[in-house]
């Protein structure tokens, strides 16, 4: 466990106009869990850990968040209905209302900062109504040493108030809730909800533009680790894809789960100082890791306990699928120190294919990882969300739209830079269904993708044959240690041959249709990694 020594330093938030406000700075994870029970915002479940319900909102609201246009952003940032603007006039106004009612009333600061290099690093300070949400942003953004806080200079300035509603015909918000970007100003302002998922994306959001315009670094959403002789693997992929699953590998440190930086220096580093897991259906036995960081100091959000208990009821999903916990990272034993690895030699792409078209495991050319980097390809499988009857494709660019500001072409071709001057493998896996779609096919084994990950790893890889898939082109090893042969070829999984042909070429067609809107900003090498049919 890290030292959380007592902070005795004082501070003012005058000079961010929050006026004779009692601050109570870098208290304790203790103290925080403390507070929290005391004034009722939070009890303690069976493991000694805070549960809260962040209220109305369970999970974050895109069509809230905002960003600022002006001089630095009005070229650079993708305009649309990701990133959508915010005048700058009504920032300052807006702004000037909550640190008006955040004036005199007890606050929670905390001195932190975000990617773990020191090259990269960016101070953060964090303004909290609510004492777990300063819990939070301790368990997720990286802890200062004590005599780091002495001359301690923020970067960028966080201020989450939920209980401070908007006036969209006056504010210009959508609704009462929002979560603005100001890259001049460097704050992030977020109000109105309390689910602590906004602070953390807030800032990776502000990391995705400043890495790339300032600092030339790939900022990335995904998981990676680091094996015995220091070569560094990377795990992109989209929600119940098995990312965090795949990454928890035993014979590898854990960098992070969640978001990292490339450099030019050729290391990978932690955004972050710990862990935000779904909570839905976890076990001990299929989530070990997860399931013993849930202790005092982490925090379990909307969760539902047994009756007359403390006990988490993991499969209740009254309140929300989006149940979760935060915890540091320190929580977990098989941890990188230090948080930063080098030499990246592997980077997969997972994906579920619920059509069961996609190869168990395929190797990308720079073309083609550019390609499917940007379509960021998943299925969505009936009863994840209402009105989902059938599988349907998911599309996020870059798997992570919702957090990338500038044109996912620009990371993509950062992503081509470094892979080629890395010398580094792309793997798409599918850890979807195989021998038919969802409904008629099985779940592919998770010893399986597992065992040809640890060959992809092992370099058992590269001395196989492979044949090109005849719809998407994809490079298809025909053996794998520890894997069936038979199932390596989606097709001949298939009883009907004719119905597998069928359903490759209407998945090929979503992935076009989807690719329609980058086409004019992609080189000839990503749009040479198209479907070939």
């Amino acid at each position: 466990m890290e030292n959380h020594g007592l902070f005795t330093k004082t501070i003012s938030l005058e000079s961010m106009g929050i006026k004779n406000a009692n601050v109570k700075y870098q208290l304790t994870p203790d103290e925080l869990h403390d507070i929290s029970i005391e004034t009722g915002e939070g009890v303690e479940n069976s493991t000694g850990a805070l549960a809260i319900n962040t209220g109305e909102f369970t999970g974050r609201s895109p069509q809230d968040r905002f960003i600022v246009k002006d001089s630095i952003t009005e070229d650079k940032v993708w305009w649309g209905n990701v990133n959508i603007p915010f005048d700058s006039d009504k920032f300052d106004a807006l702004y000037n209302k909550v640190t008006e009612y955040l004036s005199g009333k007890e606050v929670y600061v905390r001195d932190s900062y975000v990617c773990a290099d020191s090259n990269y690093r960016l101070n953060v300070r964090v303004v909290t109504e609510k004492p777990w949400a300063n819990l939070f942003c301790y368990n997720m953004f990286l802890r200062p040493e004590e005599s780091e806080l002495e001359n301690f200079a923020p970067d960028w300035k966080l201020i989450c108030v939920p209980s401070f509603m908007a006036d969209p015909a006056v504010d210009g918000t959508r609704q009462h809730n929002f979560a603005i970007l100001n890259f001049t100003r460097k704050i992030a302002l977020i109000g109105g909800t309390g689910y602590t998922g906004e602070m953390k994306k807030g800032i990776f959001s502000a990391l995705n533009f400043i890495l790339p315009v300032d600092k030339n670094a790939l900022p990335m959403h995904c998981s990676a680790n680091v094996g015995e002789d220091g070569d560094t693997a990377i795990f992109f992929g989209l929600s119940g894809t098995g990312k965090t699953t795949l990454s928890a590998d035993p014979a590898r440190k854990l960098i992070g789960d969640d978001e990292h930086g490339w450099t030019n220096e050729n290391t990978v580093f932690n955004f972050e100082g710990g862990c935000y897991a779904k909570v839905i259906n976890l076990t001990e036995e299929n989530e070990p890791d997860i399931f013993r960081a849930i202790k005092r100091g982490a925090i379990l959000e909307n969760v539902i306990f047994k009756e007359g208990t403390n006990v988490v009821d993991f499969e209740d999903t009254s309140i929300t699928q989006n149940t979760r916990v935060s915890y540091p990272i320190y929580h977990i034993d098989n941890v990188q120190p230090g948080s930063i690895g080098k030499n990246p030699k592997n980077i997969f792409f997972l994906t579920a294919d619920a059509f069961g078209v996609l190869p168990p495991i395929s190797k990308l050319t720079p073309g083609q990882a550019a390609y499917h980097f940007i379509s960021g390809y998943t299925a969505k499988v009936a009863g994840t969300e209402a009105g989902v009857n059938e599988p349907q494709p998911n599309f996020s660019a870059c798997f992570g739209a919702p957090f990338m500001p500038l044109h996912p072409t620009k990371y993509a071709e950062m992503l081509s830079t470094k892979m080629k001057e890395s010398g580094v493998n792309v793997w798409l896996i599918n850890t979807g269904w195989t021998g038919g779609a969802y409904g008629t096919g099985s779940r592919m084994k998770l010893k399986y993708t597992r065992a040809m990950i640890t060959a992809a790893l092992n370099g058992e890889l590269d001395n196989v044959g492979f044949e090109v898939h005849q719809v998407f082109g994809l490079a298809k090893p025909q053996s794998c240690p520890n894997v069936p042969s038979e199932i390596l070829n989606p097709r001949n999984t298939w009883e009907d041959k004719a119905a597998y042909d069928a359903k490759a070429q209407e998945l090929a067609e979503s992935f076009k249709k989807n690719f329609a809107k980058f086409e004019e900003f992609a080189n000839e090498e990503i749009l040479a990694g198209a479907p070939l049919a």
